[in-house]
Order: structure tokens, then C-alpha cells, then sequence
């Protein structure tokens, strides 16, 4: 029987080694990879490191709670005020039906033992002062897009009847500049986006929600 160069006839091929592509410069079997194995690390990277996210979880030791770079801090959960009298006079008041808001300021105000009452209407509050001796509240807060509490017109019904010692402020989507501008006009003292208000609620909260003859720092 004649051998030729692929061996003998009629084996079908069987019985071969099959042989792997070889890469460039690489093992057969490895296309594309260099001849030489990574050392065994036990799954644990060993090329230089990014540390930045180690600022995003711990923020800044120079500048805690403050935006480095693009980057939001998370801060601290203010320390609770002392408990206060469950007939205690709310000292904050919201106009607000995001239901979101509504559920983050009832379970702040409930760690901080702060007071907080949702009203509708600028009569509510007023009802309420009367009710507590003409004893002004130390915040109003307006979802500036809650249509039910018409903002712009009822601002200005507050402002004129609280004049100074309420602090009135208004939060919005950050696009809505338009907005911005006209709640100014009305009487806010103060409008932030959702995200910044969100971000310092707790602060506010237990800033104005602290009884007046507290030293809150």
C-alpha cells in the first residue's frame, strides 16, 4: 500500500492531532495572546489603581459634604434636637404633594424629632398661628410645582401677612429659571433645585424645626 504525505488512504483523518491556530507571536490555542502566562494573583488586580472613588464614598477630609471635581458628597445625619412635647406647635409648614417628598420629610423630620405639618391653603397657617397664640412658623417650604397650592399667588398672601421672621423658600426642577425668577418676585427668600434641597433637608429641618429658646448650631 502506497503512503502518500497525509498518511495512509481511506483513515478518514482519524488518528490526527488536531492543531490549533497559532497567533501572532502567541501558544496554539491562544490567538492574538504573547507566549508568556500573567502571574497567578489570585484575582486580585495588580495594575495602578484609580483611588477616586475612594473620595466619592468618604468625600474630602479638607472639605466634608462639599462638591470636589464634580463629585456629590454625602452628608452627615444632623445629631436629633431633644424630644419635644407631643402637643408641641409645629414650627414648619409645606406645601407639598410629591409624595416623595412627603415620605423623605416624614422620615427625616421623625429621626430629628422635628415637627412638620402639610397644609393646602395660606388660611391653614393662619388658622394654625391663631391657634398657637399668633406664634409665627420659622419655615415655609412650596414644591413650586404644586399646582393646588398655587405658589405665586399664595406667597405673596404669606409674605404680607408673616412680613419678617418666616423663612419662605421654593424648590424646582433646575431648568425651570423661569419659574425661578417669578417665585423671587413673589416673596421667596430662597429657590433651589429638588436635588440641593433634597441634599440639605435634614439641615433645614432641624434648623427651623428646633424650639425658638434652642441653640441650634
Amino acid at each position: 500500500m502506497n503512503f502518500g504525505p497525509k498518511g495512509p488512504s481511506g483513515s478518514g483523518g482519524k488518528g490526527r492531532r488536531r492543531r490549533g491556530r497559532r497567533g501572532p507571536g502567541g501558544r496554539p490555542g491562544h490567538p492574538g495572546k504573547g507566549p508568556h502566562k500573567p502571574p497567578n494573583t489570585g484575582g486580585v488586580f495588580t495594575h495602578p489603581m484609580d483611588h477616586s472613588y475612594r473620595t466619592a464614598l468618604h468625600g474630602n477630609s479638607q472639605h466634608p459634604g462639599k462638591r470636589v471635581a464634580g463629585t456629590q458628597y454625602l452628608q452627615p445625619d444632623p445629631e436629633p434636637l431633644p424630644q419635644q412635647h407631643e402637643n408641641a406647635s409645629p414650627r414648619i409648614f409645606a406645601f407639598i404633594d410629591d409624595l416623595f417628598f412627603l415620605a423623605k420629610i416624614n422620615e427625616i423630620s421623625r429621626k430629628l424629632n422635628v415637627k412638620v405639618e402639610f397644609v393646602k391653603t395660606e388660611k391653614d397657617i393662619l388658622d394654625r398661628m391663631a391657634q398657637n397664640g399668633n406664634g409665627k412658623p420659622s419655615l415655609i417650604i412650596f414644591d413650586l410645582n404644586n399646582a393646588n397650592a398655587k405658589p405665586l399667588a399664595t406667597i405673596p398672601k404669606l409674605k404680607k401677612e408673616l412680613k419678617k421672621g418666616t423663612t419662605i423658600i421654593g424648590f424646582l426642577s433646575h431648568v425651570q429659571g423661569d419659574l425661578k425668577v417669578k417665585a423671587m418676585e413673589a416673596g421667596c427668600d430662597m429657590v433651589i433645585p429638588r436635588s440641593a434641597f433634597s441634599q440639605n433637608l435634614p439641615s433645614l429641618l432641624r434648623r427651623h424645626g428646633a424650639p425658638e429658646d434652642l441653640d441650634v448650631h
